[in-house]
């Protein structure tokens, strides 16, 4: 690691009283590139002469789980933030050490960074069952960027901020997301027969559209505000990206077969 790389992560951390998983870096990077050997090269090699494990128990549990844990973080967040609201959405800046809610935004911020990483199972599980076709660059591109994010908000300006929308619309989304994945392990059937199966795609598409207007807004109207510009446009670029992204894979997923269902 270079000399300016050192520096840069040996800065004050933003949160002197730092929550497992936000301080050193190390620990974070072991997991992610854990992941990324896993999925990309060894999990294959392990599972080659192997057949697919049969995780239908392990899935209900864990697809379960995330519909608890994802449902259970919407609803927190959007009591504190919608109907008690507890921060001005013009300007979200992080509360000061000594607030009132400074413990909630903490604790909630770190439950959520905690749940990007126990996602990083739905890619480990496509390996053990053999479903490689699911592991694409959006899906793995995803899972990295969410827990990166998370550690960098962390590590560098704290918990919460404008980062508490994109929690609250971003567990409302995975609680449906899962709710579905949950549905499918119980029935197997459910892939081709579930009529909302396309609209999943269309509301993760609509929350970074969502996400995307509004830094795009705080950026451009919010003047001074504190929270940092740096941070915005990061989430607007990630925004673009995922759109960009996940609308490519809309396409190719339903509107190409169907427009070509209709010239047969």
């Amino acid at each position: 690691m270079s000399t300016q790389t050192s520096d840069f992560f040996q800065s004050a951390h933003a949160d002197p009283q730092q929550l497992p998983l936000s301080n050193s870096p190390w620990p974070i990077f072991l997991i992610l590139a854990s992941y990324l050997l896993f999925v990309l090269k060894y999990g294959k090699l392990f599972m080659a002469k192997r057949k697919p494990f049969n995780l239908r128990n392990v899935l209900y549990v864990y697809n379960i789980g995330q519909v608890a844990y994802n449902g259970i973080f919407f609803g927190v967040t959007f009591y504190y933030l919608i109907i008690v609201g507890i921060c001005n959405f013009r300007c979200m800046e992080n509360f000061p050490f000594g607030h009132k809610h400074k413990n909630l935004e903490r604790y909630v911020h770190f439950a959520y960074y905690i749940n990007k990483i126990i996602d990083l199972l739905d890619t480990v599980f496509f390996v053990l069952r053999k479903k490689y076709r699911q592991i694409s660059v959006l899906h793995v591109y995803h899972h990295i960027m969410m827990v990166l994010g998370c550690y960098i908000v962390m590590r560098f300006y704290g918990t919460g901020g404008h980062f508490n929308v994109l929690g609250l619309i971003n567990s409302f989304v995975h609680t449906v997301m899962y709710f579905y994945y949950f549905l499918s392990a119980v029935y197997p059937g459910v892939n081709s027969s579930i009529w909302w199966k396309k609209y999943i795609t269309i509301i993760q598409l609509a929350q970074f559209v969502i996400l995307f207007c509004y830094a795009s807004y705080v950026l451009l109207f919010s003047k001074g505000c504190g929270f940092p510009r740096s941070l915005l446009l990061m989430q607007i670029t990630q925004a673009m990206v995922m759109m960009y992204m996940f609308g490519k894979f809309y396409i190719k997923t339903y509107l190409r077969p169907t427009q070509r269902a209709k010239a047969k």
